[in-house]
């Protein structure tokens, strides 16, 4: 696990907001306080859907930022900053599959619960937050650093500047 502060906030959340920044990840939860606190729990509720809409979807278990996107995007904008946020992000199955086997070939991906991203908005900071979860115990911290490591060469990459905590 990896803490880092976000420098520039403003282009950071017009990037997870309005842009495409997390648009590859999957949402755990986000919980926005505002007017009101404010809960979504990123689980796909299956029976809301039919059998079609789910095999033509491809829908998963959770569901993908650009679709809660926008709904996050209304409870945020307006004259006022919102008084905190937290989204929890996770790599989509396929995307840890192919992570794992250039990252950590040797891990079985079954032993992977998920690579996870937590963004925090709290007294005007934003900071990101690192987490694996494994289905089992294991003295071996390969993932977790590798995991460390490329999200903050994805974060250099797409030219957002931070500093650890």
């Amino acid at each position: 696990m990896v803490a880092l502060k976000i420098e520039e906030r403003k282009g950071f959340t017009a990037g997870l907001f309005v842009g495409e920044l997390f648009d590859g990840f999957l949402v755990r939860e986000a919980h926005i306080v505002t007017y009101n606190s404010f809960m979504i729990d990123g689980r796909i509720r299956r029976e809301y859907y039919s059998k079609e809409e789910l095999e033509e979807g491809g829908l998963g278990e959770y569901s993908a930022w650009p679709v809660v996107k926008p709904f996050c995007f209304s409870l945020i904008k307006g004259k006022r900053l919102p008084e905190s946020f937290k989204i929890v992000f996770l790599l989509p199955p396929s995307a840890k599959e192919r992570f794992m086997s250039v990252h950590t070939p040797g891990i079985s991906s079954d032993v992977v619960g998920g690579l996870y991203l937590n963004v925090q908005y709290e007294k005007q900071e934003i900071t990101c937050v690192t987490g694996t979860a494994l289905t089992g115990f294991s003295l071996d911290r390969t993932l977790e650093q590798e995991w460390d490591e490329s999200v903050k060469k994805w974060l250099k990459k797409k030219g957002i500047a931070f500093l650890p905590l």
